[in-house]
């Protein structure tokens, strides 16, 4: 298994170059097609039309974002050709949360954004990267919205809980591991979500083993208060991780996103890439 159809979300927020950067390193990295998706969230115009000036304002706007969605169709296909990469730029009008889940379904792999709470331009909707994680069938790679190295999957931590979505995260994450330099299985007492027994490390490492892949097995006690998603936070900085790879918990209910506690930690500070399947 290799990823040869990776998907870029592209928005025209100030993160989208550094987004399609990561994206196209891993389509180099392994002789991939690369889609670059450009979505948006829109308001309806007729529900700003009450308030004075905003009808104006929102034409404006839209003349701003033309712009920069051009200009970053540009910068694509002068990055794809730059690379030697094969590749494709499709906009569409329909939303984000719609539209990136629906054409992601025919990716190996799909690379998004972390919500990045001090540009406007990166909501694209409400829960965008946990509906993608939930509702796509892909593994996703987020990228945080704070980061300066451009190396992804180099030092990789995968946290392991024997859950079904951590599971489908290492098999799904097997193309980083045959390429990194030194991979981590973590476990944490009591770090499976559902209350069932944890399945040890050392078991998941002799799998991916069989894959041509070595693995250190780590272990951590913490008290029965400790938050999983800090500890793994502490462990990427500690051990330099440029990529961690976790399962996605959680599920919608009615009007209502439940997620695992960790998987909401993670996507709230992540500090280093998170390839997250479910």
């Amino acid at each position: 298994m290799s990823y040869k159809t990776i998907v870029v979300h592209l928005d025209t927020s100030t993160n989208a170059h550094p987004r399609l950067e990561t994206a196209l390193f891993l389509a180099k990295q392994f002789g991939a097609h690369l889609t670059g998706v450009f979505a948006l969230f829109s308001a309806d115009p007729r529900s700003l039309y009450v308030m004075a000036g905003t009808a104006e304002y929102y034409r404006e706007h839209a003349e701003r974002r033309a712009e920069r969605r051009e200009a970053l169709q540009r910068l694509f296909h002068a990055e794809l050709r730059r690379a030697e990469v094969a590749g494709e730029w499709i906009a569409v009008d329909e939303s984000a949360s719609f539209a990136v889940p629906r054409l992601g379904r025919c990716a190996d792999l799909i690379v998004a954004g972390q919500d990045d709470p001090g540009d406007a331009e990166s909501y694209v909707g409400d829960f965008f990267p946990e509906n993608l994680i939930l509702s796509s069938g892909r593994p996703v790679l987020l990228a945080p919205y704070a980061r300066n190295e451009r190396t992804t999957g180099s030092r990789i931590l995968v946290a392991w809980d024997g859950s079904r979505e951590a599971t489908r995260a290492v098999h799904d994450a097997l193309p980083f591991m045959r390429a990194a330099q030194n991979t981590t299985i973590l476990t944490v007492n009591g770090m499976q979500e559902d209350g069932s027994a944890r399945i040890p490390g050392a078991d998941i490492a002799t799998v991916i083993a069989r894959h041509g892949v070595r693995a250190d097995v780590v272990d951590i006690e913490t008290g029965a208060d400790g938050s999983v998603g800090e500890v793994l936070l502490t462990q990427v900085a500690d051990t330099g991780a440029d990529l961690l790879v976790m399962g996605g918990y959680g599920h919608a209910r009615w009007r209502e996103l439940v997620l695992g506690g960790a998987t909401r930690t993670i996507l709230k500070s992540m500090t280093v890439p998170v390839l997250m399947s479910h």
